[in-house]
C-alpha cells in the first residue's frame, strides 16, 4: 500500500546579489543553461528575481531528498557562476516589490492584467509538496481531513518575518501577502469529488477562471495530476527542514488513508475554526498557542505538533521515513528560519546580516560545486509541475 504515496517537491528561490544583498532580476541570465541541465525541472516565476525547481516523481522520501538537494546544488552553482547567490526564505528582508521586473510571459501578463497590484506585489516564495493519491474521490476525503493539520505544519515552516525593510511582527508575512489573491487560504470541505468538480465547472463557466490552476488553496487536488498538493508552507531555509515537512505531509496522507480503509472517520472541522489556528501560526509560529478543538481549549502549538507526530507514527516505518520525519523534533527545539532571522537581527540590527545568514543556511547540507555538464547534474526525467 505504501508505495502509492509518491512525492513531488517544488521550491521557489530568491536570486540575490551578494554585495548589495538585494534581489537581482537576473533569472534570464542562467535560465537557458539551467534548462539544458535540468530540463523542465527548472522554471521561471512571475518575478525575474525568482527561480523555481521541482523534483521528479519520487517513490519515497530518500529519493525526494536526493533530488531536491541536487536541485539546490545545481541552482546554487548556476547562481555562483553568474556572481549571485540563492536564498530559501518566503520574503526578502530588504527588497521592495515595486523595484522588481515581471518575467515576460503571456501567462504572467494576463495575471497582472486581471489582478493589477495584487499580482505585482506578490514578492513571495513558497514550498509546494505533492503526495500521490490515485483515486479522485479519496483525494477529496483526505483533503477534508488533512485541512485540520495545515496550521501545525505552517508553524514548522515559517521563514518570512520581514517585509520591505520592516519587522512585520509576524512569523509568516508571506501568508498575509498571498491572501490578497482570490481563491486562497484553507479550503472548505466537499461531500464528493463530483461536488468539487461542479464548483470548478461553475467558475470556468462564469469566467472566474480558465482552469483549476487558479484555485490557490493551501491544499488542493491538483488539476492535472493524481496528487494532493500542500501549498500552505513558507519555504524552509534549510533543506533538511523541507525534507522533514514533505515526509510529514506524506505520512498524514498515508495515515488518513489507513483510517478510511478501516471505515474509521476523522472529525471534520469548519473552515472558520481552522482559520483561527492558521492565524496563530502566522503570528506566533511555534511560540504561540493553538486551539485543541477536541478539548475546546488553548494548548501550546508545540504540543499539538507532537500530537501530530504521534498520530502519524504508525505509518513511518512502512513509509521508510522515520528518520526524516523525526527531524521535526529538531525544528521544535531549534525553531524555524523566521526565529533565526529575528535572532540575527536582534543581535546585529542589520538586515544585510540577516540575508548573509539566509545565504549560509540555504547551502547547508547541499552539494557544493555541482558538475554543470549537461546530463550529469539532472537526476529525474519527469517532473511534478504547477
Amino acid at each position: 500500500m505504501f508505495d502509492q504515496f509518491t512525492l513531488g517537491i517544488e521550491e521557489e528561490f530568491q536570486i540575490v546579489d551578494p554585495l548589495t544583498r538585494e534581489l537581482k532580476s537576473h533569472v534570464t541570465e542562467f535560465l537557458d543553461e539551467g534548462k539544458m541541465i535540468l530540463g523542465e525541472q527548472i522554471k521561471p516565476e512571475m518575478i525575474q528575481s525568482q527561480i523555481e525547481v521541482g523534483t521528479g516523481i519520487c517513490k519515497n522520501i530518500q529519493e525526494a531528498r536526493a533530488d531536491i538537494s541536487n536541485l539546490r546544488g545545481v541552482i546554487s552553482s548556476l547562481a555562483e557562476k553568474n556572481g549571485l547567490k540563492i536564498v530559501a526564505a518566503s520574503t526578502h528582508p530588504i527588497s521592495r516589490w515595486q523595484d522588481q521586473t515581471v518575467f515576460e510571459d503571456e501567462r504572467y501578463e494576463l495575471l497582472v492584467e486581471e489582478l493589477q497590484n495584487v499580482a505585482r506585489s506578490l514578492l513571495i516564495f513558497g514550498l509546494h509538496v505533492h503526495v500521490g493519491v490515485a483515486d479522485p474521490e479519496r483525494r477529496i476525503h483526505i483533503m477534508n481531513a488533512a485541512r485540520y493539520f495545515l496550521p501545525h505544519v505552517l508553524a514548522l515552516s515559517t521563514s518570512s518575518p520581514f517585509w520591505m525593510g520592516q519587522n512585520t511582527g509576524l512569523k509568516s508575512y508571506r501568508t498575509e501577502v498571498f491572501k490578497k489573491f482570490p481563491r486562497t487560504d484553507i479550503p472548505d470541505h466537499f461531500d464528493s469529488y463530483s461536488g468539487f468538480q461542479r464548483y470548478i465547472d461553475l467558475l470556468v463557466k462564469t469566467n472566474c477562471i480558465n482552469d483549476g490552476k487558479k484555485i490557490w488553496w493551501d491544499l488542493r487536488p491538483h488539476p492535472f495530476f493524481p496528487t494532493l498538493e500542500f501549498r500552505i508552507c513558507d519555504i524552509p531555509t534549510r533543506v533538511d527542514d523541507t525534507v522533514a515537512i514533505a515526509g510529514l505531509f506524506q505520512a498524514i496522507v498515508a495515515r488518513l488513508t489507513g483510517l478510511i480503509e478501516k471505515n474509521l472517520g476523522f472529525r471534520l472541522y469548519r473552515r472558520m475554526l481552522i482559520q483561527e489556528n492558521k492565524w496563530r501560526a502566522v503570528r506566533w509560529g511555534l511560540d504561540g498557542m493553538m486551539i485543541d478543538f477536541g478539548k475546546n481549549k488553548e494548548v501550546p502549538t508545540k504540543d499539538l505538533v507532537r500530537e501530530l507526530l504521534d498520530f502519524v507514527d504508525p505509518v513511518l516505518d512502512e513509509l521508510g521515513s522515520r528518520k526524516e520525519v523525526e527531524h521535526i523534533h529538531t525544528i521544535l527545539e531549534r525553531r524555524t528560519s523566521a526565529d533565526e532571522q529575528l535572532r540575527v537581527y536582534k543581535e546585529t540590527n542589520d538586515l544585510k546580516a540577516v540575508v548573509d545568514r539566509l545565504i549560509e543556511l540555504t547551502a547547508e547540507n547541499v552539494p557544493k560545486n555541482v558538475d554543470l555538464t549537461v546530463g550529469k547534474a539532472a537526476m529525474a526525467p519527469s517532473t511534478i509541475a504547477k
